[in-house]
Formats: structure tokens, sequence, C-alpha cells
């Protein structure tokens, strides 16, 4: 993995800034938890949100309806002065129909609003396994294939969104992914490493499913990582001022600075 020295500490020096509203009131300076990377010569961004630090939640729709925000622009536009003052970072993460509507196991503040979906079918969330990134607000994040979290988890966690296909399951590619298949896109995706830290990865440019299932598996030792999605990926990181648009989103997955965060 090559870092690149000088924009990774310009994008630090950024991130350490006050953050000031249109009224002029400072918050507390936001530290990006995003860094650019190279795994075999595509740039890739690389978010590491730690539980020591941050809060997981997932968010679709603006209450009090059920309408998804269908961009992280309207995620922000929805947030209050204190939301925004403790996001770090925001990204696109589960599948979901022409309505923006998750179409696999979804859970918010602890409220299922889909059960898991196991079935076959087209497409990439129908590559078995998929499977689910889920966990509590203040850690304990994990990702498994859907037939494990069916088998092991009991009671519902705070948040959970089902994607597909699998990268890495135990330390292994998925069994129907090439080392550096013909396919690539922009992707995103999604593991979590020994120390329990979230590891969100966008790429800068198209990359393969093999190349970044071995990215996650041989640079970041996460022994389960999940695709999220393809051609759509977006990532908002406030404090390096990046708020990607592209194509209509659905499910969220917001990342808040835990000192800053409500209790």
């Amino acid at each position: 993995m090559i870092r690149f020295g000088a924009l990774a500490l310009a994008l630090f020096m950024l991130a350490a800034c006050d953050v000031r509203r249109d009224d002029g009131i400072a918050f507390e300076p936001i530290i990006s938890p995003c860094e650019p990377v190279a795994f075999e010569d595509v740039a890739l961004t690389l978010c590491t949100v730690d539980p020591n630090t941050h809060r997981i939640r997932t968010d679709l729709a603006p209450p009090p309806g059920d309408t998804p925000f269908r961009s992280l622009s309207q995620l922000r536009d929805a947030l209050s002065p204190e939301q925004l003052g403790r996001t770090v970072l925001a990204v696109n993460g589960g599948m979901y129909d022409d309505a923006g509507q998750p179409i696999g196991y979804y859970v918010e503040d602890r409220r299922r609003l889909k059960m898991l979906n196991r079935n076959e079918g087209p497409g990439n969330f129908h590559l078995l396994p998929n499977g689910v990134f889920f966990g509590e607000r203040d850690g304990d994040w994990q990702v498994l294939s859907a037939d494990q979290f069916a088998q092991r988890v009991s009671e519902r966690p705070f948040f959970a969104t089902q994607s597909g296909p699998m990268l890495v399951i135990d330390g292994r590619l998925h069994p129907s992914i090439a080392n550096d298949g013909e396919s690539r896109n922009i992707r995103n995706a999604v593991g979590v490493d020994a120390h329990g830290r979230a590891l969100f990865v966008i790429s800068e440019e198209r990359i393969s499913f093999g190349k970044l299932a071995r990215f996650y598996r041989d640079v970041l030792g996460a022994r389960n990582a999940l695709f999220l999605d393809g051609n759509v990926s977006q990532i908002w990181d406030p404090a390096n001022d990046r708020l990607d648009t592209g194509a209509a989103l659905g499910p969220l997955i917001v990342i808040e600075n835990k000192a800053e965060a409500a209790p």
C-alpha cells in the first residue's frame, strides 16, 4: 500500500480547522477519518472508524416520513446544526430498489424496516453469499454473511444494512470472485479489522471485485468484508470538504464523533 504523504498531510491540516456555522459560531475541530491510499496502482480512499472515538448509525429518510433522502446533500441539509457539528463521515450503504427502499435486512435505531433477504436472483446482491454490516452504536461492529448472521445473531442490533456480495468470508475471497476479474467499476465496501474498527473504502478509479477484496484481506487484515455498491458509490467527508454527487441513493451509513454525539 502506497500512501500519498504530501497530500495526506495537507488533508490532515485542513481537517484540523474549525468548522463554523453561518452565524460564525465555531464547533470543535473535526478530524477526518479518511486518507488517500493506493493498492496495486489503484487510488483509493480509506476511512477508518474507531469505536473509541466514533459512533455509527444508519439513516434512510428524514423524520417523520419514509421517503428516502436519495443523496448525501439531502442528508446534510436535513441535519440540525448540532448534528452537523458531530458528523465526520457518511457513505451509501446497502442495496435498494427504484424508490430507494432497502431490498435486504435493514435496521435503524433498533427498528427493523426490512427482513433478512436470502433469496436467489440476478445482480450483485444475489451473488451469494451476500452479507450484513451491523452492530451497536458505540462499537462491536461486525460483517457476517447472511447465513452466518441468521445463525449467530438472535438480538436485533442498533443498526444493520444488507448488501452483497461478500468480498471476504472468514479470511477467504468470495468463491465466485477472481483475484482480479474483468468487471471494473467505482466501488465502495466495508470491513472490520482485528481491533474492531470499521474500514470504509471507496475507489477513486475503476477496480475489480477481487482487487478490492484482496486489499481488505491482505493489507487491512479484515477477515470479513462486504461490498456496499458500485458505480453509484459516494461519500461525504465534511472535514475535507468532499460531498460526492451522482445517482440517487438508498440507505446511508452515518459516522459521528463520539465526543460530540448526543448520549
